[in-house]
């Protein structure tokens, strides 16, 4: 089987009872399987936060220029001041 034809591998979600609650009653009085609902809401939820979305891409792209400071910024959340203050580092 190539990797192609592999089907991926479904993930476990975890939520608070609370959510499950409402995923639940949801799905149930929408017919739907709470798989099905999930995978509805996220859709819905991320078409309408879309510009949202773009910012973010767009400001990590703006951060990452290729060098090990950008990486260790976008991954540490720390400015280029805040690792410069710290030592710094040697590319």
């Amino acid at each position: 089987m190539t990797v192609a034809t592999k089907t991926a591998r479904q993930a476990p979600l975890k939520v608070d009872p609370e959510t499950d609650k409402l995923i639940s009653q949801g799905a149930h009085f929408l017919g739907l399987t709470k798989k099905d609902l999930v995978a509805e809401a996220v859709r819905a939820y991320l078409e309408q936060r879309r510009e949202d979305l773009r910012a973010g891409m767009v400001e990590a792209l703006q951060v990452l220029d290729g060098s090990l400071k950008s990486d260790v910024m976008l991954l540490t959340g720390l400015t280029a001041e805040e690792i410069d203050a710290v030592g710094g580092i040697e590319e």
